[in-house]
């Protein structure tokens, strides 16, 4: 199995930005403990970020065939991207949505999310524990997809 975690803009630049919203850990640092539960549970993983929101939408559609979830922080594209909402609909793969920040205790523009709609689940507020659920989260319900699917088959038979 394996799940593509994709990182939306100005997230390469954490642990250096307001670190007061969103901590002083490095992306890299949390790529590196989503990896750790990735090897704990044989599951590939696969990071992307991106600065540009057609970039993050052909990633997403590179997932399917290739990926079996997807994890995402969409950032500020969370409350304006049809596209990116689009994307996630199309490939028809679990999503989680994460945000390092509780988007509701925020502006008001960061109160909707386009994207959470199209998601298996949204974790907020969490910081960096929120990835951990995430991939936790994924892999349940990537467990239970597998479980169904080898179900049928073996009622199949």
């Amino acid at each position: 199995m394996k799940i593509t975690v994709i990182q939306g803009p100005n997230l390469n630049m954490l642990g250096i930005r307001e670190q007061g919203v969103y901590g002083s850990i490095k992306l890299d640092d949390i790529h590196a403990q989503m990896e750790q539960i990735a090897k704990q549970n044989n599951i590939e993983v696969e990071f992307f970020q991106s600065n540009l929101e057609g970039e993050i939408v052909d990633k997403i559609q590179e997932c399917l065939g290739d990926s079996d979830g997807i994890v995402i922080n969409p950032a500020a594209y969370t409350h304006t991207s049809i596209a990116i909402r689009d994307a996630i609909a199309a490939v028809s793969l679990p999503a989680i949505e994460v945000h390092l920040s509780n988007i509701h205790q925020r502006e008001e523009f960061r109160h909707k999310s386009l994207i959470a709609p199209v998601c298996a689940g949204q974790i907020l507020g969490m910081g960096p524990y929120g990835y951990h659920l995430a991939m936790i989260g994924m892999i349940q319900i990537l467990n239970e997809v597998a479980a169904i699917k080898k179900a049928r088959t073996e009622a199949q038979k």
